[in-house]
């Protein structure tokens, strides 16, 4: 074969997949997790169910992509939101966390609420957190208020603690709907907002000496 039929083939694949995962993307949103079956993927493509576990193994690695690509989306509606002041753009980062979170309620349980059962295969903790940019713009942007001396202590430590905490805000407002929580982005930025006062009052040791898994 030659390198532009290979080129192509290989283009028309990546098409196909981005193509799945769009699809997946959008039963998800009106069906849920439930909904996410290779057979309703391949009728929603027009394509034989075979063909979709060609680029799919399972309804897991499905998740996986779906996952990738929502992070993907979510840390460019953040990175199109940051305030000078770096706790401000901390703030900001939560509130496109949220926004995302609440306007897409089906999405957000099948991505972030459902266990995933196995490790991407082959990659090490470092590639899986650079597979997920949106928590590297958290990061980056706590970094950004530790040079500022706004934290202290260990990045990651505090990144991923201001990521449960709005995980949990989010969670919490998804199923327990009639909860009276007020407002619901409002109380995500005030977990928020407790979060980060704790934080600012002491240095944040690691969480651990061993890398882990996502």
């Amino acid at each position: 074969m030659s390198t532009i039929a290979a080129n192509r083939r290989e283009l028309q694949k990546a098409e196909l997949r981005a193509e799945l995962v769009a699809a997946a993307h959008a039963l998800v949103r009106e069906e849920g997790y439930e909904g996410l079956t290779i057979r309703k993927l391949a009728t929603r493509v027009g394509y034989a169910p075979m063909s979709v576990y060609s680029y799919f193994a399972d309804k897991q690695e499905i998740l996986m992509a779906l996952a990738e690509n929502a992070f993907i989306d979510l840390a460019r509606r953040m990175r199109q939101n940051r305030p000078r002041d770096p706790l401000e753009a901390v703030r900001a980062a939560l509130v496109e966390y949220a926004e995302f979170g609440l306007g897409n309620p089906n999405e957000y349980r099948t991505v972030f609420m459902t266990e995933k059962q196995k490790p991407p295969v082959e990659e090490t903790f470092a590639e899986m957190e650079r597979g997920n940019p949106a928590f590297q713009v958290i990061m980056e942007r706590v970094e950004a208020c530790i040079t500022a001396g706004k934290l202290k202590g260990d990045a990651r430590a505090i990144a991923t603690s201001l990521w449960t905490v709005a995980h949990g805000a989010i969670s919490l407002l998804i199923t327990f709907p009639f909860y009276p929580f007020g407002d619901p982005k409002a109380y995500v930025l005030r977990i928020g907002d407790l979060a980060l006062a704790g934080l600012a009052a002491t240095e944040v040791t690691p969480l651990t000496d061993e890398p882990g898994n996502c």
